[in-house]
């Protein structure tokens, strides 16, 4: 699993934009069989997205979700667009984000009428804590103006069906007030994503901007005018939780580092960093060696960062030559490793931000080594110190 990177698919280019404009530095990854994602980070941080276009429709939405998480094995797929309200709850421009997902046209068809049988997929448990977390922190909109209303995000069922709900009085509508009242909001891809994402173990969030009341009104100026403030507002709270998913997965990742290193490691260990031997020390002074207890050697300088770099790339190279690191993970992390590498030797402020970014996300792709994480974890303190 790529715990430095998350997925977020959408169904519109409208909503595409809105994510895309949140992302640094992104760049085309072409799938085999010709889908396109793009791949960058979420400005101002380390957290890396794939995003990818389904269009419409759960049936292309599974499709292209499923090729997602084989690609990229992500930390979570979020799904994110703009959605029909169903209540009063959820007002224009407010993000939904779902607690469970109806598959709302599951059904049979008797001499009485039809009667609902729906598949339900529920959010993961994680993702819907860290979603209510940051909702009541609730400083993750952008700025608004003009004394406009600030987003609020609701929690609550979302129904996904086959057919684009614009009416409340039609027999569809009376009947998905019947037997799926609790649900907030209304869509078309939703259930797609989330049997994607069961059948691979991805965690699946559904995030949706609230741009119309699916009461007939959609395709009117008033919903062209809430339609790119509902995206932006839906983009905005899925990159935070992204940046906060995978910030989750690192501090994971480097306890269960830290703890297999503990474990491995000798008590009162006396380590001569000249020779890589363990030594005993009788003297009044030691030269022509660095000797320290129970601590890695300091990085002082940026000479020191580059050699110590150096010798990580030793360390990936064992990992892959024993079938370890895949081919292209390897390839990825020997980038990041060089990208570091360079900003280190330019020593400055900004160049020192660079190089941690970089050494971040080549934690993320080694997250899987605790060995390798707890080697890393002083090189990225130390290219922070370095500013």
């Amino acid at each position: 699993m790529s715990k430095d990177l998350v997925v977020i698919l959408t169904a519109l280019n409208l909503e595409y934009q809105a994510v895309r404009k949140k992302l640094a530095g992104p760049h085309v990854h072409r799938h085999e069989r010709g889908t396109r994602f793009e791949v960058g980070t979420v400005q101002g941080t380390s957290c890396r997205v794939a995003l990818g276009l389904t269009n419409k429709g759960n049936h292309s939405a599974a499709v292209i979700a499923e090729r997602a998480i084989q690609e990229f094995s992500p930390a979570a797929v979020l799904f994110v667009g703009v959605a029909g309200a169903l209540w009063d709850t959820a007002k224009l421009g407010d993000v939904v984000m779902a607690t469970h997902v109806y598959a709302y046209h599951g059904g049979t068809s008797e001499d009485d009428g039809l009667k609902a049988r729906p598949r339900v997929w529920e959010a993961a448990h994680g993702i819907s804590q860290l979603g209510s977390h940051l909702a009541r922190v609730n400083d993750w909109a952008d700025e608004t103006s003009g004394g406009r209303r600030a987003p609020q995000v609701r929690f609550g069922a979302i129904a996904a069906g086959e057919v684009v709900q614009n009416s409340k009085i039609s027999a569809e509508a009376r009947w998905i007030r019947q037997h799926y009242n609790d649900a907030l909001a209304i869509e078309m891809e939703a259930a797609g994503v989330a049997q994607a994402g069961h059948l691979n173990g991805a965690p699946v969030a559904i995030i949706r901007g609230i741009s119309d009341r699916a009461d007939g009104t959609k395709s009117s100026e008033k919903d062209r005018n809430w339609q790119p403030r509902a995206a932006a507002n839906a983009a905005a709270f899925a990159t935070r939780l992204a940046v906060e998913l995978v910030g989750e997965q690192e501090q994971i990742a480097m306890s269960q580092a830290g703890r297999a290193h503990a474990a491995d490691t000798p008590e009162e260990r006396v380590s001569n960093t000249a020779h890589n031997s363990t030594v005993g020390i009788m003297a009044g002074s030691v030269k022509e060696s660095s000797v320290y207890m129970n601590v890695d050697p300091k990085v002082t300088s940026p000479a020191d960062l580059v050699a110590e770099l150096d010798g990580f790339r030793e360390h990936l190279k064992r990992h892959h030559a024993n079938g370890a690191l895949d081919d292209d993970t390897y390839r990825e992390a020997l980038g990041e490793l060089g990208f570091a590498r360079r900003a280190a030797r330019e020593n400055t402020p900004e160049s020192s931000k660079t190089a941690t970014m970089a050494l971040k996300r080549l934690r993320g792709l080694v997250a899987e080594f605790p060995e390798l994480v707890a080697t890393l974890a002083p090189l990225v303190v130390a290219a922070g110190d370095l500013s």
